[in-house]
């Protein structure tokens, strides 16, 4: 799946095809509590965009780099109760389309401020993972009186907030964590059995909605090759140079993972253990030297550090993030 497992799923992504697997997948159904849409963002895109519906104050979930709306599927409905839950798939990924852009870091946060339009959302709460603290940072500073807050699901490195004391991505980017055996020629007999496979790795269920917008669905069922998603070239260029940010003027909540998990499947394996403890010592030094940028830079925030959760930490540590995440939606106004 994707080979740095602690952020930016994006590079593996660059192969196969983008058009959506679920409308290849014959009698498969999705069956998370969601509409799904096309909401146009520009004259050449449309995005798609998950109701998961609700009461309350809209919410709206953006996922990371290499993702689609879809890794929200079991996560969404926990947030019903009290919002009006929404997802966005970024533009050249799983159904939403594609235009080139030149300045990624902009176009992105104009889509997301579009999609804001087109549904007539009140000041929504913007959740953002990973790479989506960039669109979250550019909503803050650009439009901060159309949005309540954001909260950064491990998603508030130097992409998000860089004031100069952080941690650049790109030294982050550096650090190699082991990689999980490859799935084995019965873990990709169906998206079910790759489903129990990422599962057996990480410790914790990828939607399988999600897993059948990144690989292709082969006619007898199994699971084929890595999709073509045009926006992971994009990713890459608001990684090498996107906009900095030096401030959030919006109320905030960021929770980090750190260290970082890497899965069960680590323990059952020495050779990956040793190379864990390396990768662990060097990620949570520069990860603890953006957390105190974060905590130096913007003391309004709040800011919550999760031990040795996965850098999927909605996932792999959802009570506490539900939590977290209601404690801080009840001081929004």
């Amino acid at each position: 799946m994707w080979s740095w497992r602690f952020v930016f799923v994006v590079f593996v992504f660059i192969l196969g095809s983008r058009a959506p697997a679920w409308s290849q997948a014959g009698a498969w159904k999705d069956l998370s509590p969601h509409r799904a849409r096309l909401v146009p963002v520009d004259d050449h895109v449309r995005l798609e965009v998950l109701d998961w519906g609700g009461s309350g104050r809209a919410l709206v979930l953006l996922a990371g780099g290499g993702n689609t709306a879809h890794v929200f599927d079991d996560f969404a409905p926990m947030l019903t109760g009290h919002n009006h839950v929404y997802g966005i798939t970024r533009r050249g990924f799983g159904a939403s389309e594609y235009a080139e852009t030149v300045d990624p870091g902009e176009q992105f946060g104009r889509d997301i401020l579009a999609v804001v339009d087109g549904l007539k959302l009140d000041r929504p709460v913007l959740v953002g993972h990973s790479l989506g603290g960039a669109e979250l940072s550019w909503m803050a500073n650009a439009h901060p009186d159309r949005i309540a807050g954001v909260v950064y699901l491990d998603a508030g490195y130097s992409y998000a907030f860089d004031n100069g004391k952080g941690t650049p991505v790109r030294e982050m980017m550096g650090m190699k964590a082991p990689d999980p055996p490859s799935p084995g020629t019965a873990d990709l007999a169906s998206f079910t059995a790759l489903q129990r496979y990422w599962e057996r790795v990480d410790g914790f269920k990828l939607p399988e909605a999600e897993l059948r917008a990144q690989r292709e669905t082969n006619g007898d069922g199994s699971v084929g090759g890595y999709r073509n998603l045009p926006g992971g070239q994009v990713l890459q260029k608001l990684i090498d140079g996107g906009p900095k940010f030096t401030k959030i003027p919006v109320p905030a909540l960021f929770i980090f993972a750190n260290p970082h998990g890497l899965g069960p499947w680590v323990d059952a394996n020495e050779s990956a253990r040793r190379a864990a403890r390396s990768f662990s010592e060097g990620m949570t030094r520069l990860t603890a030297k953006q957390v105190k940028a974060v905590e130096e830079g913007l003391p309004e925030a709040r800011v919550i550090v999760i031990r040795n959760a996965h850098h999927f930490v909605f996932l792999s540590n959802e009570t506490e993030v539900l939590r977290d995440m209601a404690e801080f939606f009840r001081a929004v106004r």
